[in-house]
């Protein structure tokens, strides 16, 4: 019987053998077709860093509807509303609506007593974001009809906002923009070594993604929070109830041929979790729902890259003049494209390919030619740092036999793990960069704690990583991220 096991674990060995050369070759061009979709991102990084689009000043004030899903929201929530009642917007452009989604404390009383119109939703079935987003909408058309606003807001109930964040947002519609996000910053930046993670990824995302996109007139990304919408975006109500209802949103705007553009000068914080633990599980929502966007979206994003806005109908493209089609369809191609390549799971991708060619494939391909790894034998650099002190590759060479096919796996496994970390490493210059360009943004702390903060900064996306491994095979639930932070906009004015 042993002898048996033995012989049919042989022959699947030499069987995934045989076709590892061909696996490999699909694979190479798999994985070259991915870095066509990155070769625009260094530009971006250059522009990002000088460029922002600026918007004049409006010439007129636009009618407003504020909206704020809110769960067991009740220690945070009315200093949002108090930040929204000190803007220096005329106060009767603006109406504020709260939506009390599954509450079991005192969030609709608060959110009234605070001068909202507050809607309360009870369904346990429906849990996300999206779904009080969805029947707040239903109210909002039903009481009010959607087209009684021009534009929406939409907040969490932990965000503050600066004085003129909604003047500044104005600007940006009034100059024709119909979505449009802003820059985010953080209550409590220096809280802990994981608030300030992601306190420099939502930095990143305004120099990197944001900035650059916008000033080019292509679409940027939705994040979660702080961003506004003509209400022709929501004529039939909002439709986006996945774990990830921004990613969804941006996907399926570009894939309708909308711009995403972006206000450098208006601000808001929000306040960013300081738990491992909670900080991982929403890691791992937000890469369920990267995957559902993914799956829902991608399809149309890629087709738009090569037939044009597929959604647009041909007598609205009559009705365009043709200098005006042809610049709206580069625009919008390049558009599709630039979205779907943040849409692609990149990561994960490359992470399956790894076990599936080179940990089983190749391995199996070893058990006749033996293997002979360079554990550092890579172009990165901690391979080099070590050629260079050691004068070596370290080369491991096994002979033929299922000791290769064991012995190149595990040695495979190191090489990739090396990869990773070295990329993760280099993240490391990367906050660097956002300490210094985003100075005078970012709250005053010691210079221990700047140091601090960047070498832990790249645990951000190594969670990301992993979190997107764990995603692709457990069944994800909504859960609510606890706010707890007192903080006043008065405070961040004061610099407290």
């Amino acid at each position: 019987m042993i002898l048996n096991m033995g012989s049919i674990a042989t022959t699947i060995v030499d069987y995934l053998g045989k076709c590892y050369i061909p696996v490999s070759t699909v694979f190479k061009w798999i994985v070259l077709f991915l870095s066509l979709f990155n070769v625009h991102r260094l530009v971006f990084f250059v522009l990002g860093f000088f460029f922002t689009r600026k918007f004049p000043p409006a010439k007129q004030y636009h009618k407003y509807a504020i909206l704020i899903p809110a769960r067991n929201e009740a220690t945070v929530i009315a200093n949002l509303l108090k930040s929204i009642e000190k803007q220096d917007y005329p106060k009767e452009y603006l109406t504020i609506f709260v939506v009390a989604d599954n509450c079991t404390d005192n969030t609709a009383e608060i959110a009234r007593a605070n001068g909202a119109i507050c809607y309360e939703h009870q369904n346990p079935d429906e849990r996300t974001k999206g779904y009080a987003l969805k029947y707040l909408f239903e109210q909002i058309e039903k009481d009010y009809g959607i087209k009684s606003f021009e534009g929406y807001f939409i907040f969490d109930a932990d965000n503050l906002l600066n004085r003129d964040y909604i003047s500044r947002m104005n600007d940006s519609f009034d100059a024709g923009e119909k979505i449009i996000t802003s820059y985010r910053n953080s209550k409590n930046f220096d809280e802990n070594w994981m608030s300030a993670s992601y306190a420099l990824h939502w930095i990143r995302s305004s120099r990197t993604r944001h900035r650059a996109r916008s000033l080019l007139r292509l679409a940027t990304n939705i994040q979660g929070t702080g961003f506004l919408f003509a209400n022709e975006l929501v004529e039939k109500g909002w439709k986006y109830v996945s774990l990830t209802e921004d990613r969804a949103f941006t996907a399926d705007a570009v894939a309708h041929g909308y711009a995403i553009s972006y206000n450098d000068a208006a601000v808001f914080y929000d306040e960013q979790p300081t738990s491992l633990r909670i900080a991982f599980r929403q890691r791992i929502r937000w890469s369920k729902g990267h995957q559902q966007a993914f799956v829902e979206t991608g399809w149309y994003l890629f087709l738009n890259i090569f037939v044009g806005n597929v959604f647009r109908k041909k007598k609205e493209r009559r009705e365009m003049p043709l200098w005006k089609r042809i610049v709206e369809g580069i625009r919008h191609r390049f558009a599709a494209y630039d979205t779907l390549s943040q849409l692609i799971p990149g990561a994960l991708i490359r992470a399956i390919g790894f076990f599936v060619v080179t940990f089983l494939f190749m391995s199996c391909y070893c058990y006749h030619k033996g293997t002979e790894v360079a554990l550092f034998g890579g172009g990165d650099w901690i391979s080099t740092v070590v050629r260079f002190f050691t004068g070596s590759k370290h080369t491991v060479t096994i002979e033929p036999g299922m000791n290769a096919v064991f012995g190149n796996a595990g040695l495979s496994f190191f090489v990739f793990w090396l990869g990773c970390v070295q990329i993760e490493l280099a993240n490391i210059f990367q906050g660097i960069y956002l300490f210094f360009t985003d100075r005078k943004r970012i709250k005053k702390m010691s210079l221990r704690k700047k140091i601090w903060f960047v070498l832990t900064w790249p645990s951000f996306d190594l969670f990301y990583r992993w979190s997107m491994y764990i995603a692709l095979f457990s069944k994800v639930t909504w859960k609510q991220i606890p706010h707890t932070s007192s903080i006043t906009i008065e405070d961040i004015e004061n610099g407290q």
